[in-house]
C-alpha cells in the first residue's frame, strides 16, 4: 500500500527548520514530506494557506502540527485528502474555540510571564500586537533540552506571532471526522501539559506521553517520527 504524504506544520516563534531532524528521518524512511511556512498571522489565514498546500498534494496526506500548528491543522485538516492528524505538544481546539481559550482553562505555563510585545496595527485591528519570547528566557521556557548555543541562535532568529493568531477561533474541527494521534510533552513549560491532555481526550486522540519539553521534534525526534509512522501506517491505503 502506498504511503501518505506527510505535511509538517510548525508552531509559533519558529519556522520550517524546527522540523529538520524529523524531516530528515521521514525522508530516509521513504516518505514524501512537505514542510510549508506557517505565517503566524491569523488562524483562519494560516489554515487557509496550509490547506492550499495540502490540496496541491496528489494523494492522501497525514497532517502534523506542533504547538499552535495543532490549531492550524485542526482547521486545515478539513481538506478532503487529509486522512489523519498528528499533534505534537499541540492545541486541539473545537469549532469556535481559540488556542488562547484552551490555555485559559488551566493555570498558566511559564511562557506568558516572559512574552515581549510590539505594536502591529493592521486594518480593522489597530490595537494588534506581535508576540515574541524574551531571549533571556528562551532556553528555559521555550527551548528546554536544547544545546544552549543552538537555543541562543533560535532566540535571536525567532519569528514573531500575531496575537490575532493566538485568539482566532477555529472554524472547523477536523478531528471530529479524521483519526488523530498526539504526543503529550509532559515536561512542557510553554503549554501546560494539561491543556494538551484535555484537547487530546476530547478529540479521542490516540496519545503517547513522552517526558519531553515543548520542542519535542528537536529533542525527541525518534519518538515523534515513530508516532507519525504509526499514524501513516494506520491510514495507508486510504483513498483521498
Amino acid at each position: 500500500m502506498s504511503k501518505p504524504t506527510i505535511v509538517l506544520v510548525h508552531g509559533a516563534f519558529a519556522d520550517a527548520g524546527s522540523w529538520t531532524p524529523v524531516t530528515r528521518e521521514l525522508l530516509d524512511r521513504g516518505y514524501r514530506v512537505v514542510v510549508p511556512p506557517n505565517h503566524l498571522r491569523t488562524l483562519s489565514g494560516d489554515a487557509a494557506s496550509v490547506r492550499l498546500v495540502v490540496e496541491a498534494v496528489d494523494g492522501p496526506v497525514v497532517l502534523v502540527g506542533h504547538s499552535y500548528g495543532g490549531a492550524v491543522i485542526t482547521v486545515a485538516g478539513a481538506a478532503e485528502n487529509v486522512v489523519g492528524l498528528v499533534y505534537i505538544a499541540g492545541y486541539v481546539p473545537d469549532e469556535g474555540e481559540s488556542a488562547a481559550d484552551m490555555g485559559a482553562r488551566y493555570p498558566d505555563s511559564d511562557l506568558p510571564a516572559h512574552i515581549l510585545t510590539l505594536p502591529n496595527p493592521v486594518p480593522g485591528r489597530e490595537d494588534g500586537v506581535d508576540l515574541s519570547v524574551d531571549p533571556e528566557w528562551f532556553l528555559p521556557v521555550f527551548a528546554a533540552g536544547l544545546d544552549p548555543r543552538t537555543a541562543e541562535v533560535l532566540a535571536v532568529s525567532q519569528r514573531s506571532f500575531a496575537d490575532a493568531a493566538l485568539t482566532g477561533k477555529a472554524t472547523a474541527a477536523a478531528w471530529k471526522t479524521k483519526p488523530s494521534w498526539g504526543l503529550l510533552a509532559t515536561a512542557d513549560k510553554t503549554i501546560n501539559p494539561d491543556v494538551e491532555r484535555f484537547g487530546y481526550e476530547r478529540a479521542g486522540t490516540q496519545v503517547v506521553e513522552v517526558e519531553a519539553p515543548h520542542l519535542a521534534m528537536l529533542t525527541h525526534p525518534t519518538e515523534v517520527v515513530e508516532l507519525i509512522e504509526t499514524a501513516a501506517g494506520a491510514v495507508s491505503g486510504a483513498s483521498a
